[in-house]
């Protein structure tokens, strides 16, 4: 599996204070002014009905992708759940230790603890998207999971297949921001086609809260896998940089004017 080109999502420093207001606006911002809005408030309160509600479909241990400021991560923890989130935002990592959570500051494509043998994989708040290539992203899922394990997905509310090279903004104005990084927007119906190729099936999709979700199951592994981590699911938290694929979601995309 080749890995994704290393992103500026970590060093977007409008992303880092959102972060710590807890409010945009932010934006993920194309070369010809295209905005797809971010959703910091909802990601930096506490899990919501619809979030709750996809993390009673987890099943045993659970890595969440992307977790962002950790309100799914803190939310496991509260219920007795082994959980891990993992983020290349070093202010996410540090928002969802205060929450009470564990997290580390790692790329989904770096080695992880607990490689094969997570029972359930979040990619959440459009993180389906990491890293511009959901045929990539699948295929590294699918080494983490254990055999038979689950992968929950939140995708795009449109139909939508489509990967662009974008930045993370604070307004809508042409402004600063972080540096230029791949990401991927897909509709359930994108993401079935990509998984069934792989070998996924596919074993529920649903709306909730204007929101939407699938959920697909790994099959019992054929083929070799890369070489696992010995590590278990840490029982402290750990803080290792870097730079690498990440994170949104909002999929209300805003024409500049």
């Amino acid at each position: 599996m080749s890995t994704p080109p290393a992103v500026a999502w970590a060093g977007a420093d409008p992303y880092a204070a959102a972060l710590r207001t807890g409010r945009g606006p932010l934006f993920l911002r194309r070369s010809d002014g295209w905005l797809l809005p971010l959703e910091v408030e909802r990601w930096c309160a506490r899990a919501d009905p619809v979030d709750r509600a996809v993390l009673d479909r987890c099943e045993g241990t659970v890595l969440d992708v992307g977790c962002g400021p950790g309100r799914l991560v803190a939310e496991l923890a509260v219920r007795g759940r082994t959980v891990l989130g993992i983020d290349v935002s070093e202010a996410a990592v540090e928002h969802t230790v205060r929450l009470g959570g564990q997290a580390l500051c790692r790329s989904v494509f770096e080695p992880l603890p607990g490689e094969g043998r997570w029972g359930t994989v979040l990619l959440m708040d459009g993180n389906i998207g990491i890293g511009g290539d959901p045929r990539a992203l699948l295929d590294r899922v699918a080494h983490l999971l254990c055999p038979g394990g689950l992968l929950i997905a939140e995708t795009a509310p449109v139909d939508v297949d489509e990967r662009s090279e974008v930045r993370v903004v604070a307004g809508t104005g042409a402004g600063t921001g972080g540096g230029v990084f791949p990401w991927a927007r897909l509709g359930t119906p994108a993401l079935l086609r990509y998984a069934g190729r792989a070998g996924w099936r596919a074993v529920g999709q649903w709306t909730a809260g204007g929101r939407r979700f699938a959920a697909l199951r790994g099959l019992p592994r054929s083929r070799p896998r890369r070489a696992s981590s010995r590590a278990e699911p840490p029982n402290s938290t750990a803080l290792i940089s870097s730079q690498r694929a990440r994170k949104p979601s909002g999929d209300r995309p805003v024409a500049e004017r």
